[in-house]
């Protein structure tokens, strides 16, 4: 294939369209032609037997260009590759293209590369050092035995008494994972499938904005392929009654739609909610159109006929069409209304509004304003609004037209036995009926809709005792979603679990709950919250739910076996780390079989002209991808040195003791 992606240079050069005037390939400009079905390009390729036999296809006499077949090539790695590429090609590492991502069989891994602990990427607040992500995409014949549950160890029981070890796990226990999430969602499937009601997820986002970004920023199949994988096991976790709940901004938001749809099945989805996280006030234009304050979650069921909605009430203020008050007596017909202005003057004591005005001035207003949204709290039975009613019965309708005649309230009874009232052409409506308990208080409500503005993000940057600028949510937020989705006691899962919102509010709210992270936030780490919920945080949903304090949680890694590998190469700073890695590498068993060790020692010049970062990606690219950490099947192979410890809390986990 190598020589024809000569040839086809060699033909695509002749056409002066495609080359800059520095002499580089044009790649963009040959794909354009080509989905225009350009005639200059056509004549081109037809004019060479090689690409003729390869992009045509005869039918009846007449050559059907494969439009298709030849965007593959020219974007394929091989037709235009870079020096690292090429390098990888010598020693027998090369890419897989051309699937679409969402029949792909491709497992996407991301390695984090770590020096430092605060906020995952910097040594210190005001440094501006991102993130940097290895990914490496293995093809199915590569994942054999990647996905295997794993062996467990280092497992901590944490609770009020303090930290211990854990040997056995009950199906009751809290769970924090440290380690690569797919490869922990694997684990994760034996003993889970089927049982989690609600999962939440706010993945990085793909703009290199987060507290970690990936290298090239993935890009979107990247990113895509990378997604997918993890929710094809998030689906199986599910209950057939639960939900997942995906937190995306603009940049993926189509993207994720449309592979959301192809997971999750597009009759599964709920909707999509938009979510108010600033207020334009103090925002700077830097560019032209309105400013982004809105990020999306993505809400779908595992199955949409099983699924239970709650109904969700949000705040709000007093709603000035609540305008009459009723006086009431045994007979409807002799109801009378008075205007709440009319009521409130009165009730607090004066003749008139004239009089009012003349004692409070021009603070009046305002007075009168607090003086009816209180009024109308504390009389909710008596104070009404008249409104068309939504979908009236015939009888109703019929009702409606009579009350234009008359001077009194009509009364009827609907289908559950309760009453309804017509007046003047309209239903009465009570404001007794927005009114909701909100976490313990009586609250003034609405619906809750698929706009959430309603939930503050000021000063949530304190929330749990630790701190991630740009990456954390609102426990009010997660509160939110598990008030809709969820009862005490339901499994709650966060496989991107960043500094453990989901999880410390799960624990707030008894609910059991799973959480996933491979990055280390030191000070800020999930452990040092969920240390700091069980003593009692009190920030956060902490008052809303009465929360005082309790409960546990048991914290386990994922046995590594060439991770330990992965993070030595991701520490080296230097040349001389990095050989010494390469040839510790080399005699070991753990690279990919796809490796000739003999080709890497023929290209050892192409490797010294690799930068320090394409040399870090190369060894990466070396390990056996199936061996990052130990399989359970491998739990008694004396040569992983498994202690007995992890062996009884693995087994456990498994069900297998």
């Amino acid at each position: 294939m190598s020589n024809f992606y000569e040839v086809v240079r060699q033909v695509l050069k002749s056409d002066k369209r495609f080359v800059a005037e520095d002499g580089t390939f044009l790649r963009n400009a040959v794909y354009e032609a080509a989905m225009q079905m350009d005639a200059p390009l056509l004549r081109l390729l037809l004019a060479n037997p090689e690409t003729t036999s390869h992009f045509f296809t005869n039918v009846d006499g007449v050559k059907v260009f494969d439009k298709m077949g030849f965007a593959w090539v020219i974007n394929n790695r091989q037709f235009l590759p870079d020096s690292y590429t090429r390098f990888k090609n010598k020693i027998g590492l090369t890419d897989a293209e051309g699937s679409l991502i969402a029949t792909s069989e491709k497992v996407e891994l991301v390695f984090p590369y770590k020096d430092c602990v605060l906020e995952g990427g910097q040594t210190r607040e005001d440094q501006k050092r991102q993130e940097i992500f290895y990914n490496s995409t293995l093809a199915p014949d590569e994942v054999d035995r990647l996905l295997y549950p794993k062996v467990l160890s280092q497992a901590k029981y944490y609770s009020v008494d303090g930290v211990s070890e854990a040997t056995t796990f009950t199906g009751d226990d809290n769970l924090i994972i440290k380690g690569n999430n797919l490869l922990a969602l694997a684990s994760l499937l034996k003993r889970y499938e089927g049982l989690v009601k609600c999962i939440y997820i706010d993945p990085p986002y793909n703009t290199g904005e987060d507290e970690f970004s990936y290298n090239d920023k993935f890009n979107h199949s990247s990113w895509l392929t990378f997604m997918k994988n993890r929710l094809d096991f998030a689906r199986k976790m599910l209950r057939e009654d639960g939900a997942i709940f995906v937190h995306v901004d603009h940049h993926e938001l189509g993207y994720t739609n449309v592979l959301m749809d192809e997971i999750f099945d597009v009759e599964n989805k709920v909707q999509i909610i938009a979510v108010k996280t600033a207020s334009p006030a103090g925002f700077k234009t830097v560019n032209p159109g309105p400013i982004d304050v809105t990020e999306y979650i993505l809400f779908y069921t595992k199955n949409k006929q099983m699924f239970r909605f709650k109904k969700g009430y949000v705040p709000v203020a007093y709603n000035k069409n609540y305008n009459l008050v009723i006086t009431r007596s045994s007979n409807v017909k002799d109801w009378s209304f008075t205007p709440i202005k009319k009521a409130v003057i009165n009730d607090a004591g004066f003749k008139s509004e004239q009089e009012a005005k003349k004692q409070y001035g021009s603070s009046w207003k305002v007075i009168l304003e607090h003086l009816i949204a209180e009024y109308a709290f504390n009389h909710p039975d008596d104070v009404v609004s008249i409104r068309d009613p939504h979908k009236p019965t015939d009888t109703v309708k019929t009702l409606l037209q009579e009350s234009k005649k008359v001077n009194h309230v009509l009364e009827y009874k609907r289908e559950n036995g309760t009453s309804g009232y017509i007046y003047r052409g309209g239903a009465l409506a009570f404001y007794s009926n927005k009114m909701q308990e909100i976490d313990g208080k009586k609250t003034v409500t609405e619906l809750l809709s698929d706009f959430w503005s309603h939930i503050s993000w000021a000063g949530i940057a304190r929330e749990g005792g630790v701190k991630l600028k740009n990456g954390k949510k609102p426990e009010r937020l997660i509160k939110q979603i598990f008030d809709i989705s969820t009862d005490p006691g339901d499994i709650v899962l966060d496989y991107h679990l960043g500094s453990g919102t989901t999880c410390a509010v799960a624990h707030k709210m008894g609910l059991q709950y799973i959480g996933c992270e491979q990055l280390d936030y030191g000070e800020n780490d999930v452990l040092v919250r969920l240390n700091n919920v069980i003593s009692g945080d009190q920030t956060g949903i902490s008052k809303a739910v009465s929360w005082q304090g309790g409960g546990s949680f048991i914290y386990y890694e994922l046995a590594k076996l060439n991770q330990t590998i992965v993070e030595e190469i991701e520490a080296a700073t230097d040349d001389a780390a990095l050989s010494e890695i390469r040839d510790k590498l080399m005699k070991s068993g753990f690279i990919s079989y796809k490796v000739n060790p003999a080709d890497i020692d023929a290209a050892a010049a192409d490797y010294a002209a690799l930068s320090m970062e394409d040399k870090k990606r190369f060894l990466m690219d070396l390990l056996d991808k199936n061996l990052l950490y130990v399989n359970y099947c491998d739990i008694d192979d004396a040569e992983f040195g498994i202690s007995e410890q992890d062996k009884a809390f693995t087994r456990s986990f498994y069900k297998e003791v």
